[in-house]
């Protein structure tokens, strides 16, 4: 079995907590919720179609080849994302053009889709989306501390006009906004200590060490 696989998705070396893949998306995505939100949906349709078609092209897909193909494939998804999306919301799309670029990118960075056949296949699908769906939860979670505190409002995507906003807590001068956790210096303070706790909570709770790469089940 593929380490990868066999690593626990949240506590194991391999998770998207425990390598902090995909750090600069996170960090771009995060500072609005409508934002973070787009890009968890466009993680889980790359992640996802890319693992599918992989998975189901094993019997004519050549062995050295493979890479180049994972490449196509998550690029090729990327942009019907961003196509579909543009229909319904081109300024969103103009708006954080970077973080769909990011997208395969991030895809890649799993290896997923390295090792024996055998062990590719195994799970694969499923794994590629517990994957996604954890990259994305980690920017939307961060997502609805940065946009409240740090700019004193919630955002979501609405159609044609790039996003709308739920409230505003600036309106009476009652609410101190933290503007710094609106950039990407906040991000990453919250990061840090998102880490420590994550560390912690893994040690505590995961059943591992301190400097251990892989949980002990």
């Amino acid at each position: 079995m593929n380490a990868r696989f066999s690593s626990h998705p949240f506590w194991g070396a391999y998770s998207p907590l425990s390598s902090l893949l995909g750090v600069p998306l996170i960090i771009m995505a995060s500072n609005r919720f409508s934002f973070a939100l787009v890009c968890a949906f466009a993680l889980v349709w790359v992640y996802g179609l890319t693992a599918l078609v992989f998975a189901k092209s094993q019997a004519i897909m050549p062995e050295w080849g493979k890479p180049i193909i994972v490449i196509f494939l998550s690029v090729f998804f990327s942009g019907i994302f961003m196509l579909v999306l543009s229909i319904f919301n081109p300024l969103l799309v103009v708006g954080r053009y970077l973080v769909f670029l990011l997208t395969p990118a991030c895809c890649l960075g799993t290896r997923l889709f390295e090792g024996k056949q055998a062990a590719v296949l195994d799970g694969l699908i499923l794994r590629s989306l517990v994957e996604a769906a954890v990259l994305g939860g980690i920017t939307l979670a961060l997502s609805l501390i940065r946009e409240p505190l740090g700019m004193g409002t919630l955002s979501f995507p609405v159609l044609v006009q790039s996003v709308g906003e739920l409230f505003q807590l600036t309106k009476d001068g009652s609410f101190v906004l933290l503007h710094f956790l609106s950039v990407s210096a906040g991000a990453l303070v919250l990061l840090g200590y998102g880490i420590a706790l994550f560390r912690y909570c893994k040690v505590k709770w995961g059943g591992g060490t301190a400097h251990d790469g892989e949980s002990v089940r």
